[in-house]
């Protein structure tokens, strides 16, 4: 029997950069999965505030040079790499100039949150999944975290559900306590358009804030992971109605500490 594989994609992972509890989860998790016999990738953004040096990164030339969409603009995608120290572990940092070499994560000096961060995260999630093709990966498993990566799902059932590199991938979704007030121009929902896509299937990105980021990964994906113990009284309304609409799909209440065997045994009933 082949190893299963998992793709792990994700805002941060230590020790390159840590903000938020999801940089913990992804350092621990994927490190738990391959001891446990499992092939993995991780996918994060290689933020300005990375110091390449320090963590060793290097571009992947073969994997570079491709342009990705945001809306009428092409942008260039640039591919690094770097190793996890003291673990067996690769990590794909997806960069481009506009996007990813200012020295702060999503918000500026002032504490300003960055008014083209949709746009970071529409170029995230499409390169990515163009990342991964141009590897010749076959994921069994695509496990999203946080809101940035939110489109995956999406993508995943729609423009790249033929594809042979991601034909048979199961989605996982999992939904931190991380969300910010500030809403994004209208044109997030023709930015995020890839083909076949059409207008209904962005419907949950319509109003274009942190809930419609939220909504199109839960939409989409094939498990939802609770990943927080509680939620801020808005994000806990939009899980609650979820819940309520989309009772057939798998839900599940994983917090961070949960133990890796229990993943280990969702992942394998998921890939079937």
């Amino acid at each position: 029997m082949s190893k299963l594989r998992v793709l792990y994609v994700a805002s941060e992972i230590n020790p390159f950069l840590q903000t938020t509890q999801v940089a913990d989860f992804v350092r621990k998790l994927p490190q738990a999965m391959q001891e446990r016999g499992m092939e993995i990738r991780i996918l994060v953004p290689r933020f300005g505030i990375i110091n390449e040096r320090r963590n060793r990164l290097h571009e992947v030339v073969r994997l570079s040079g491709i342009n990705i969409t945001v809306g009428d603009e092409e942008k260039p995608l640039v591919i690094k790499v770097a190793s996890i120290p003291n673990a067996r572990l690769q990590v794909y940092f997806i960069d481009n100039d506009d996007y990813f070499h200012r020295k702060n994560v999503f918000v500026d000096n002032n504490n300003q949150f960055f008014a083209d961060n949709d746009e970071r995260a529409i170029f995230f999630c499409k390169g990515a999944l163009e990342t991964v093709r141009k590897l010749g990966w076959q994921p069994d498993i695509v496990h999203c975290t946080d809101w940035m990566t939110a489109l995956i799902p999406m993508y995943l059932k729609t423009t790249y559900k033929k594809d042979p590199i991601f034909k048979d991938a199961k989605c996982v979704f999992s939904v931190y306590n991380n969300a910010f007030s500030h809403t994004f121009d209208a044109s997030i929902v023709e930015k995020a358009r890839m083909l076949d896509i059409d207008d209904a299937m962005l419907s949950p990105l319509a109003t274009a804030d942190f809930a419609g980021f939220i909504r199109m990964g839960m939409h989409y994906a094939d498990v939802v992971i609770k990943a927080d113990d509680a939620y801020d009284p808005a994000l806990a309304a939009v899980l609650d109605e979820f819940c309520q609409q989309q009772a057939e799909k798998q839900i599940e209440h994983l917090p961070d500490n949960a133990e890796a065997d229990t993943y280990y045994n969702l992942y394998t009933e998921l890939a079937g």
